[in-house]
């Protein structure tokens, strides 16, 4: 059985990550990054795509553990089975590296004895290839083509092969350990040396507390922002500084359906609320880090921005089909790659100019050709803005006057302005600026409001909403208590509502993104209206949106991209950097506690 999306832990290594069901199976791994093909795919298939077990032997396909945690705020996952015959702890991690990725599982008596059984199922290029397994030097290896994996017990356990996996029963008494390390390097290259998982257990937990303890925010609510900070981290390639935005693709936007995107890349949509957040927290060397990945990403022609990049900022990532998975819970087709890539989504512009300027204004030490880069932007918007676009949803659908990414535009012009009113000494034409900034900004007062309903609306001639047009008090193109943004907030909240939370469009009838089926609520959007309700003085139910927003987060402080408020389900890919970013942005709106130094 499919276990619910909610019901998955994160683990990694600031290279790649993996999921930990509540069962003990680790359902999706990525080797050696992660957009490498999974190693682990049962997430996206069945048992036969690639998982690894560990759980006491009489529990039951699919049962799982008694309660899980992690410990203090770090990435390291404790999870308690309680028997009849005692209590067991498994905790899984992988230590940030010095050469290859490992696994590591310790497996910890608690009480009485308990006899635990573990199941590996290899299956490398996404759950395709079967390795072969051979012994060698009292461990096993595991190769097929390019891909090797080692697999290792301390100390050593009964272990056999047997259905095209490699089992492994033993029995542990409280305080006993049984530790399995799974390490994957190219299969060219000589075995690595084994790491010792205690010592690196020892490493990773006071790695990741002192990191956390670094975080400026003391306010209300600090768990969950500090676990959701180190979500983010974790979500980050460490040799880039890039974030990708899901460790998963294809986690489907609706059970069954087919909006299943792999998600595995770096967007710059996400670029200013990265940063911001990360600045207010306290983390400067990854907002340094992230703005570094984000320069080299857009340096080249302006015509040749993307909307999303690899992690080390690739631009080719063209989208395949792998029919041999049946995708999570019947939703096909699973896809790697994604096609966006290659839409022209105008708001990016804005986006990396307000990330650039925000880095400025805060004080990152300047890099000298930032500015030069800004410029060679502004040059092609000023050329191209009156252009229809795909959107800041990457519709599959006719191109166009998207409000959201006029909107954007405008926010391209003005930072480039208050850049130049700031310091008059940096080459640039402020007046020229300023004129572009004030036909954007009437072209969509004109065009995207809609007076009799006093709202902005979707693009340009449309009565459709878009959650998107919420932010438009939050970058400043309109001030909060302008009538049409109350009234903005009020028919998106109406129309656009569902159970409390909200869509980000409607997928009723023909819909604007040219796709089949429908979606759940977004979270990322949900945060947004609740910072629109504290813009426009309704604190109160801001803050009673942001909680029942907590609620949605799984036990482990994890969320996705989307959630179905009917069925209490998360959808989309998994765990989400977008609502994550969204959680820590509007605690730090909702001015809960001032930041610490």
């Amino acid at each position: 059985m499919t276990q619910p999306i909610e019901d998955y832990a994160l683990i990694g290594d600031l290279m790649t990550s993996a999921l930990v069901g509540r069962d003990g199976s680790i359902d999706w791994l990525c080797l050696p990054r992660f957009d490498s093909a999974a190693c682990f795919a049962a997430l996206l298939g069945d048992e036969e795509n690639g998982h690894w077990r560990i759980a006491p032997a009489d529990a039951a396909d699919g049962e799982g553990c008694t309660r899980r945690a992690y410990v203090d705020d770090s990435l390291v996952l404790e999870s308690f089975w309680e028997t009849e015959h005692g209590t067991v702890k498994v905790i899984d991690f992988m230590p940030q590296r010095d050469v290859m990725p490992d696994v590591m599982r310790i497996v910890e008596g608690v009480s009485g004895e308990v006899t635990v059984r573990s199941t590996l199922r290899l299956r490398f290029d996404y759950g395709d290839i079967v390795p072969w397994v051979r012994r060698r030097d009292g461990d096993r290896v595991a190769i097929a083509g390019p891909d090797s994996a080692w697999f290792r017990s301390r100390p050593p356990v009964r272990t056999w092969g047997e259905d095209n996996s490699t089992r492994s029963e033993f029995t542990v008494a409280a305080g006993e350990k049984v530790a399995f390390v799974l390490t994957w390097h190219p299969s060219h290259e000589p075995r690595p040396e084994p790491l010792d998982p205690d010592e690196a257990l020892e490493q990773s937990l006071a790695g990741w507390r002192e990191w956390a303890s670094r975080c400026a925010y003391v306010g209300p609510y600090r768990e969950a922002v500090v676990r959701s900070l180190i979500t983010l981290k974790a979500l980050t390639y460490a040799p880039t500084g890039g974030i990708v935005a899901a460790a998963t693709t294809s986690l489907p936007e609706e059970l069954g359906g087919v909006r299943n995107w792999d998600y595995r890349y770096c967007w710059l949509r996400d670029a200013t609320l990265t940063l911001g957040s990360l600045l207010a927290t306290g983390y400067h060397d990854e907002a340094r880090d992230w703005r570094a990945w984000l320069l080299r990403a857009v340096a080249g022609d302006p015509a040749d921005l993307q909307i999303m990049y690899g992690i080390a900022g690739e631009r080719r990532l063209p989208e395949t089909d792998l029919p041999w998975l049946r995708g999570y819970a019947g939703s096909s087709p699973v896809r790697v790659g994604n096609a966006a890539v290659d839409q022209l989504q105008l708001d990016v512009y804005g986006e990396v100019m307000d990330a650039l300027y925000l880095a400025r204004a805060s004080g990152l030490p300047t890099e000298r050709h930032a500015w030069k880069i800004q410029l060679a932007l502004l040059d092609f918007l000023e050329r191209n803005w009156r252009r229809p676009d795909e959107g800041l949803w990457e519709v599959r659908g006719p191109r166009r006057h998207f409000t959201h990414s006029k909107v954007m535009a405008w926010v391209a012009a003005d930072r480039a302005v208050r850049t130049l009113e700031h310091d008059p000494s940096m080459p640039g034409d402020v007046e020229r600026w300023r004129a572009i900034r004030d036909e954007v900004h009437a072209d969509v007062c004109a065009k995207a409001y809609d007076p009799e309903r006093n709202t902005f609306t979707q693009y340009y001639g449309s009565r459709e909403l878009d959650a998107a047009t919420l932010l438009i008090p939050r970058v400043g193109f309109l001030p909060p208590d302008d009538p049409r943004v109350i009234g903005t907030v009020d028919a998106v909240r109406e129309e656009l509502g569902a159970s409390g939370f909200v869509r980000r469009y409607s997928t009723e009838g023909p819909s604007v993104d040219g796709l089949p089926g429908d979606e759940g609520v977004f979270l990322a959007c949900s945060f947004w209206l609740a910072d629109a309700l504290h813009l426009t003085d309704r604190s109160k139910e801001a803050r009673e949106l942001f909680e029942r927003l907590l609620d949605v987060c799984n036990d482990v402080g994890l969320l996705a991209e989307e959630y179905d408020p009917v069925a209490g389900r998360q959808l989309g890919n998994f765990p989400q950097a977008f609502s994550h970013i969204g959680l820590v942005s509007t605690a730090l709106l909702l001015g809960w506690g001032p930041p610490r130094d």
